[in-house]
C-alpha cells in the first residue's frame, strides 16, 4: 500500500490520464459522428470513454479526491510547446488524439496496477480495442477523403 503522499501523486497522475484519455476519445468521437457520420463507430467510441470513467470510479477515487489531487496551474508540462502546425486535416487530428488516447490508457494501467489489482486488466482491453478502432476509423476516413 502506498503512503499518503505516495497516494496523492498517483492519484494526480489517474486525475490528468483520465482526463486526457476521454478528451482524446471524444475528439475522434466527433470525427466519426460529424465527419464520417458512422453511428456505429460513434457508439463504440462513447462507449469506451464511459467504460473509462466507470473504472476510475471503480479506483475508488471519488471526484472531490481526484479534484483535490489536481494542481493544473503548477504543472510543470504546462508551458510545454506543441508544433501543431502539423496537423492540417481530419486524418492528422485523428492520429494526435487517438495516439493521446492510448498513451493515457497505457499510463492509467501502470499506475492502477498500485490501487486495484483488477482494474488495469480492463483498462489493457480498452486500450488494445482502441488500436482497432484506430485502424478502422483511419480506413474510414481515408474513404471519406477519397470521396471529397
Amino acid at each position: 500500500m502506498p503512503s499518503k503522499r505516495e497516494r496523492d501523486r498517483i492519484v494526480r497522475i489517474i486525475d490528468a490520464n483520465a482526463n486526457r484519455l476521454r478528451e482524446g476519445l471524444r475528439v475522434v468521437e466527433e470525427i466519426a459522428r460529424l465527419v464520417l457520420n458512422d453511428a456505429q463507430l460513434t457508439n463504440r467510441l462513447k462507449v469506451k470513454r464511459h467504460a473509462v470513467e466507470d473504472l476510475v470510479g471503480q479506483l475508488t477515487l471519488s471526484k472531490e479526491t481526484l479534484l483535490s489531487a489536481r494542481e493544473s496551474e503548477d504543472d510543470v508540462g504546462l508551458e510545454r510547446v506543441f508544433d501543431r502546425t502539423s496537423r492540417k486535416n481530419c486524418e492528422d487530428i485523428l492520429w494526435a488524439n487517438i495516439r493521446r488516447a492510448q498513451e493515457s490508457c497505457r499510463v492509467l494501467e501502470e499506475f492502477s496496477k498500485l490501487l486495484d489489482e483488477n482494474i488495469p486488466v480492463s483498462l489493457k482491453k480498452i486500450r488494445f480495442s482502441l488500436y482497432t478502432l484506430e485502424k478502422e476509423i483511419h480506413t474510414e476516413l481515408k474513404k471519406w477523403n477519397e470521396t471529397r
